[in-house]
């Protein structure tokens, strides 16, 4: 649990390096909402497609040549990131950009990977904790890697990040190469090799498999809203400017999403197991679901005027920035609490010969909603700030009812 706990964080300490500076750099070469979107979107485009495909992959072959695959082109993705991030053309920066993201997205196995390793080492009962140790990762890389990605800035430029990015994720392939031992079991019965429309068909219509997938579709739609545009939202709202050459702005968003990755660790590396235990996994996914519709539905209407972060934090007076906080606090406990539970009761409705294939086909489902997300949100943002999160507020609202009619009894 340890080894590949460790994997999944350093790979998303890189991850969570670039994903803050995409939209800003995207703008300040020149990009329009809808090409920030795209650029955005096309991560996810490309986990789409190989998401599945590395879960049947890693049935029948093993997890660990997998995590190793990915791994390594996570780590030249970010290298094409540095190279692009100090092209003076916009053209050829915005390029670069894309084909770095499209790369990483293609490579982009890790996650999927790892659930099912989990799902291997660990019995029924525990998986839904165990599950949040993912999450955890999750938070504790959008702690790091922002934090990282704000000092890399500060010392050596806009270039500096994905440089930092690229030597972090092979130090991984290294580390995963030398001691991360496999963990699918011989007896685990032969993997199916279902074409990929007929593996979708299958997975989707397994009991209660399919109202999840649904469930972990809408969540991470409506969260993508957040991802793409708080930059954007923040300095709008804050009259922060958002130029990459002008380090206090990028600092103090920076800085926001380091501390939503603080709540987000805090919440998945120690409530989640008492919670699964205390409210069942079906309440715990609504309640979650209901959390972040709230948050991203207060978001828009939070204004305030320059102050930076961290300085504001400390003047009781300034009340936007504590509203921000706060709010954001909400959804970042929403959030935490939605991926867990809903993989861990996904991977106990699941065979063991086909944790790789449905997991990957929710992964899929995940990197589609990355990929109308972005689109939506930061295309609809331009016409009005406030639309993007009132929408997908409303979404996880929604979800959280059909989580709360559905999943009763599963």
């Amino acid at each position: 649990m340890f080894v590949v706990f460790l994997t999944v964080f350093i790979d998303l300490i890189g991850f969570g390096i670039v994903v803050p500076l995409v939209p800003m750099y995207s703008r300040h070469y020149g990009a329009s909402g809808w090409l920030i979107g795209a650029i955005i979107a096309s991560f996810s485009a490309m986990q789409f497609v190989f998401s599945p495909i590395w879960g049947r992959l890693s049935d029948r072959h093993g997890r660990r040549p997998i995590l190793l695959v990915s791994t390594f082109g996570a780590a030249l993705s970010y290298v094409l990131f540095a190279i692009g991030s100090g092209f003076e053309s916009h053209a050829l920066a915005l390029g670069m950009l894309l084909l770095s993201r499209i790369l990483a997205g293609a490579c982009g196995g890790n996650i999927t990977v790892a659930q099912a390793y989990i799902a291997d080492i660990t019995p029924p009962q525990h998986r839904s904790k165990r599950m949040g140790l993912i999450g955890m990762a999750f938070g504790l890389g959008f702690i790091f890697g922002p934090a990282i990605s704000g000092v890399a800035l500060n010392l050596g430029g806009p270039t500096a990040p994905g440089w930092a990015a690229a030597a972090l994720c092979a130090a991984n392939f290294v580390l995963a190469y030398f001691i991360l031992a496999e963990s699918l079991k011989p007896d685990s019965g032969d993997a199916s090799n279902r074409p990929r429309l007929e593996q979708w068909a299958h997975t989707l219509s397994q009991p209660g498999v399919g109202v999840l997938i649904l469930l972990f579709f809408l969540a991470t739609f409506a969260f993508t809203c957040f991802e793409s545009t708080l930059p954007l939202l923040v300095s709008d709202n804050f009259n922060l400017g958002l130029m990459v050459n002008e380090t206090a702005p990028a600092t103090t968003v920076v800085s926001l999403f380091v501390f939503c990755g603080l709540i987000g660790a805090l919440v998945q590396g120690g409530a989640i197991g008492w919670l699964v235990k205390k409210l069942g996994e079906p309440k715990l996914i609504a309640s979650s679901l209901l959390f972040t519709g709230i948050a991203l539905t207060l978001l828009p209407f939070i204004k305030g005027e320059g102050a930076l972060m961290w300085s504001a934090v400390l003047q009781a007076t300034d009340w936007p920035w504590i509203e921000m906080l706060l709010v954001l606090a909400l959804l970042s406990i929403g959030s935490a609490l939605t991926r867990a539970p809903l993989f861990g009761l996904l991977s106990n409705l699941t065979p063991a010969n086909e944790q790789g294939a449905t997991l990957g086909v929710a992964q899929g489902a995940g990197a589609l909603a990355r990929i109308v997300g972005p689109l939506f949100a930061a295309s609809l943002y331009f016409q009005a700030s406030m639309l993007p999160y009132v929408i997908c507020g409303a979404i996880s609202i929604a979800a959280a009812g059909i989580a709360a009619l559905r999943l009763a009894g599963t």
